[in-house]
């Protein structure tokens, strides 16, 4: 059986019990991200196989934004505990299925291509709001300093 007739989480399993670095969820988000940033190309490059083709940057901002889309704030623990923690680890995962016969590369395509991606935490946070009441100076209640917990009308 050649690596192309591998399926998917086979490659995966094969790709990880000689470098456990990854979490096998993290090889199925890439390949997801990869679906969907393919998708939303324009069709006329959809169409064009070379045109198709993702550079590194293009690819890593495709899994931002669907990671910020699945996972909103938490996007940066979900890739912590899959221990992807930097661009240059979302090219290891696809040149690790490049290798596996999963994913195609150019000649020229290299992992080095992700670094010239969006610095990976930074990307996947930026913009989102991480939780608690945001509070105008202004017009947000007023805590008295003499008291726990208690209020001065505004």
């Amino acid at each position: 059986m050649s690596s192309a007739d591998t399926p998917f989480w086979d490659s995966v399993d094969q790709i990880r019990a000689a470098d456990p670095r990854f979490r096998r969820e993290a090889y199925g988000f890439v390949m997801a991200a990869l679906g969907v940033t393919v998708q939303a190309l324009p069709s006329e490059r959809r169409q064009d196989v070379e045109r198709r083709h993702l550079s590194g940057p293009e690819l890593l901002r495709g899994v931002v934004a669907f990671a910020r889309h699945e996972f909103g704030v938490l996007g940066p623990a979900v890739f912590r505990e899959w221990g992807v923690r930097s661009s240059l680890d979302v090219g290891a995962i696809v040149f690790q299925l490049v290798q596996a016969g999963q994913l195609s590369a150019r000649p020229e395509d290299r992992v080095e291509d992700f670094a010239d991606g969006p610095e990976l935490f930074e990307a996947l946070s930026q913009g989102l709001e991480f939780g608690g009441p945001r509070l105008d100076p202004e017009s947000g209640p007023r805590r008295d300093p003499g008291g726990p917990g208690a209020t001065l009308p505004s």
